[in-house]
């Protein structure tokens, strides 16, 4: 099971790095307009590729349950592009962290 939790550390530090790269381009992006302007999730992945997002839609409301996407989903599409990787990377990285090891100063 050693390889699980290494396996969700690297998967943890990668999402971690997306999240401080959305950031960085949220920040970027501030800068450039003088004002400071949210980049929504579901903007940036319209941005990356439109047409999985118009799939993801119907996929859900089909096989899943259609208020899954209206009200879960649509709600995560609006948070800052930053924080969806953030959540599953901090999560991740907590759940698979190495034990420290036991030192007694006796």
């Amino acid at each position: 099971m050693k390889w699980v939790k290494t396996i969700g550390r690297i998967l943890g530090w990668l999402l971690l790095a997306l999240a401080l790269l959305a950031a960085g381009a949220e920040a970027l992006a501030s800068l450039q307009s003088g004002a400071w302007k949210p980049m929504a999730f579901g903007q940036v992945w319209y941005d990356i590729h439109k047409e999985s997002l118009a799939l993801a839609q119907p996929a859900v409301q089909r096989y899943l349950h259609p208020a899954i996407w209206d009200a879960l989903i649509v709600s995560i599409l609006l948070w800052p592009a930053w924080s969806v990787p953030l959540i599953p990377a901090v999560v991740l990285l907590l759940l698979c962290r190495k034990k420290p090891k036991n030192r007694s100063f006796a």
